[in-house]
């Protein structure tokens, strides 16, 4: 498992003091760049000197140094993140300039400092792709289907009673669906078919 991409289980922050300036790092999952956004929305502060960001979700990643000199803020949160081997999150830190300068070096072991200590503490899952999928099988069948697809990890997220039986829809980590094909036939005989729906 440890191979697995990771993700954070929830949003977290890390704050540092560095030569009278503040900074707040801020991280949370994400699956979309609407979402980061959101986020980014949500956590930055306009009376704060910068609020500097990175995202990584997939092959897609942004990242933006608010005013600060380019390379001293974006770049070195979005390398902490990927040094983590961190994917779909977003990272925002906020600064609050205490007087003293910090210049470029300084500035990029600050950001990327704090957000790599922020995204350490975290707590952080694998990231395990899912697909959903639909099939129908019959009452007398139903109780035999929950428990051995739950064998392969899977959700039973909706039961339609239906007059001839139930018709189900499933979510299970992708890895796991041709299993569950093969798991289907047999406890259906053949009459349940399997359907993915993403």
């Amino acid at each position: 498992m440890s191979d697995l991409p990771r993700t954070l289980v929830c949003a977290s922050q890390h704050e540092l003091d560095v030569r009278k300036s503040r900074f707040l790092a801020q991280a949370a999952p994400v699956e979309s760049r609407q979402q980061a956004q959101a986020f980014m929305d949500h956590v930055s502060d306009p009376a704060a000197t910068h609020n500097c960001w990175a995202w990584r979700i997939g092959s897609d990643y942004r990242f933006n140094d608010d005013g600060e000199p380019g390379g001293t803020a974006g770049r070195p949160i979005l390398q902490a993140i990927e040094s983590q081997g961190i994917d779909r999150v977003v990272v925002v830190v906020t600064r609050w300039y205490g007087g003293i300068k910090l210049g470029a070096g300084g500035l990029a072991r600050a950001y990327g400092g704090t957000a790599a200590e922020c995204l350490r503490l975290a707590e952080q899952r694998p990231i395990i792709d899912m697909t959903r999928i639909a099939t129908r099988c019959s009452f007398a069948e139903l109780e035999l289907f929950k428990a051995r697809l739950a064998e392969l990890d899977a959700e039973i997220e909706q039961g339609l009673y239906e007059a001839d039986g139930v018709a189900l829809q499933i979510r299970l980590p992708s890895t796991r669906l041709d299993e569950a094909r093969v798991r289907i036939a047999d406890m259906s005989r053949g009459r349940s078919q399997v359907i993915v729906l993403d």
